[in-house]
């Protein structure tokens, strides 16, 4: 863990998470994790301790609430990026459906791919597809990152 974090830093720290499992809510290298606890891991090997405690939530829990959940907490704990403006390292959130809340979560390793968690696979390095590029809704940077 660096006193100031690289882009370098978090998708090399993205990369040890290759093949954990997919485990809702959890977030535990090697054993598992979903794509929110994909992005929590990889805060606490690059930046430290999580800066809020995560409440439960159900799969479903963006659909049933209908607040944007994950882009509040990202707007509390990392800097906003236009999504134009995205590089390797930054956080990505992506709305999977029209008019409900963003509630996917990656990290960008390069502009051509990323690292995620989903649900019945192993965190994997996919491509950044037009398919996902049409749903990226919000992106974020760690903070203390250069641009």
């Amino acid at each position: 863990m660096s006193a100031r974090p690289t882009a370098a830093a978090i998708v090399g720290e993205a990369r040890l998470w290759l093949g954990t499992p997919y485990q809702h809510q959890a977030s535990c290298r090697g054993y598992g994790c979903d794509c929110l606890g994909l992005v929590r891991g990889v805060w606490r090997g690059v930046i430290g301790a999580e800066p809020e405690i995560v409440p439960p939530y159900t799969p479903d829990w963006a659909e049933a609430g209908g607040l944007e959940s994950l882009k509040d907490a990202g707007t509390r704990h990392f800097v906003p990026i236009a999504p134009a403006n995205r590089q390797a390292g930054d956080v990505l959130l992506f709305r999977l459906r029209d008019q409900v809340p963003a509630k996917h979560l990656a990290i960008m390793v390069d502009g051509a791919s990323m690292i995620h968690a989903h649900d019945g696979a192993c965190v994997a390095q996919v491509p950044l597809s037009p398919w996902w590029q049409r749903r990226l809704a919000y992106v974020f940077r760690f903070p203390g990152v250069d641009a």
